[in-house]
């Protein structure tokens, strides 16, 4: 979980506005993908239906964000690179997931500490994501 907000009381989660604002950078990073050429690469790594993808990604923000743990609830562990492993993700992908979820902030309205505070940590994890050679 990450803390980039001056009351340590809050989580990032509170922050976005709890479940609805999570659910909805979620559903405008997914909306974006679909809609910016910039974004296609990425999302033909997705099924045709990204509604799985779109849930998942949900649950697991939730508790990375310091809210309730619904992805680890569902599925256990998140294992996050070894369930990326399938599909090859470089620099261009790693990328592109970064700006299509940054264009998904902005457009959110969130705030700008919050936001460079979560792109950071965004980073980390897209980062350690990468698994072909560029």
């Amino acid at each position: 979980m990450i803390s980039p907000q001056e009351n340590p009381a809050e989580t990032p989660y509170e922050l976005l506005g709890g479940d609805a604002g999570v659910r909805g950078l979620v559903d405008r990073f997914y909306d974006l993908m679909e809609e910016i050429p910039e974004y296609h690469g990425i999302r033909k790594l997705h099924p045709q239906d990204m509604s799985t993808s779109r849930e998942k990604l949900y649950l697991f923000l939730s508790g990375w964000l310091g809210g309730p743990p619904l992805y680890v609830e569902k599925y256990g562990h998140p294992m996050l690179r070894a369930r990326h492993l399938p599909f090859p993700i470089g620099v261009d992908e790693r990328d592109a997931w970064l700006a299509c979820m940054l264009q998904a902030m902005e457009d959110k309205g969130i705030e700008e500490t919050l936001r460079m505070a979560l792109l950071k940590a965004f980073h980390g994890t897209a980062d350690w994501m990468r698994n072909k050679p560029d």
